[in-house]
């Protein structure tokens, strides 16, 4: 719908040494991502590790104290009025009026990016009908649930038809139906060319919707790989175990951190003896999440909680998953 699109780019974005310091606090600490064209990205990490403001600063909101990146073949520093009308950004709060029917929000948006009244009408027309919305056009978006008012905003972002679609934590506060929904309207964009940057504390999402994940703690990137290469990086299957006493915990984590693959090397939460980094305690669940390397492992393992009179309510083994990969990587370890 705009020219200024058609600059030729083989990476969609691209950032190399980012920094940014807030009030003498360093949050971007050396940020290097790369996001090929008509792919899914994946930003993960813990609160204020730094992804909002990674996505702040490619999308020209915030300029970068230090490093490099182009977004759509345009330098986000000297030529951020390009990359601002090559992307669409869906932020953690939704940006639609509340007052105005979901057409009239959508026609809004469609002036603002210098559509005429009729073009307005057609492009609103046709987001409305791709993202579901038809039926509820007439009604005010604060009548809307909200995973229609999500949908209103990601079709607002969609108005100039951006070939690079940055969505900040799109699913936060949805009910599961809604998210699946939303989920829909995302790998539908993605199936259409749309090069997406998506931030999400769901783990699950990322699984879901990603061609590739990248991990950010403490201002910089501890992983970046497919969704299945992570979890390979993991390695070994989890041994999950549901004790029947809470007070367990305590012998049962010093037991399994005393045989002889363990390195006791990380304290236990509430006051639990160190353990493993494969070792995860959870008081409230009264469950242990063990990484097992092979069956002879799982033997020592479930014969040191034998040993030390701790008793075993249910036992599942599972492969590693999202989840396993961002505790192993991250400090937010349960």
């Amino acid at each position: 719908m705009n020219a200024i699109h058609s600059k030729p780019f083989t990476d969609a974005i691209r950032a190399r040494g980012l920094t940014k310091s807030f009030d003498g606090t360093r949050v971007l600490n050396g940020i290097d991502l790369t996001v090929p064209t008509g792919s899914l990205v994946a930003l993960l990490g813990p609160n204020g590790s730094g992804k909002t403001t990674t996505v702040r600063v490619l999308t020209t909101l915030l300029p970068p104290d230090g490093g490099t990146a182009t977004v759509a073949g345009h330098d986000v520093t000297r030529e951020g009025a390009a990359v601002r009308a090559a992307i669409g950004l869906t932020s953690q709060q939704a940006t639609v009026d509340e007052l105005l029917t979901g057409r009239e929000n959508l026609e809004l948006f469609a002036g603002l990016c210098h559509l005429g009244r009729r073009q307005a009408r057609r492009r609103a027309d046709e987001l409305l009908e791709r993202f579901d919305l038809t039926a509820a056009a007439g009604r005010r978006a604060g009548a809307y649930s909200g995973g229609m008012r999500r949908r209103l905003d990601l079709a607002a972002s969609m108005v100039a038809a951006p070939p690079i679609l940055f969505l900040d934590e799109p699913t936060t506060g949805l009910d599961p139906r809604s998210r699946a929904e939303l989920w829909a309207v995302i790998r539908e964009l993605l199936a259409s060319g749309t090069t997406i940057l998506l931030t999400t504390q769901y783990l699950e999402e990322a699984d879901q919707l990603a061609d590739r994940v990248v991990v950010i703690d403490a201002g910089r990137v501890a992983a970046d790989d497919s969704p299945a290469a992570l979890k390979r990086q993991v390695g070994a299957e989890r041994l999950v175990l549901r004790l029947s006493r809470a007070e367990d915990l305590a012998p049962a984590t010093a037991a399994l951190s005393a045989i002889d693959h363990a390195a006791v090397a990380a304290a236990g939460p509430r006051g639990l003896p160190p353990a493993d980094p494969g070792l995860r305690p959870d008081p409230v669940s009264r469950e242990l999440t063990l990484a097992v390397q092979d069956a002879d492992h799982l033997r020592r393992a479930l014969d040191a909680l034998h040993h030390a009179g701790v008793a075993v309510e249910h036992v599942e083994l599972r492969t590693p998953t999202l989840d396993d990969v961002f505790f192993e990587l991250t400090a937010v370890a349960a």
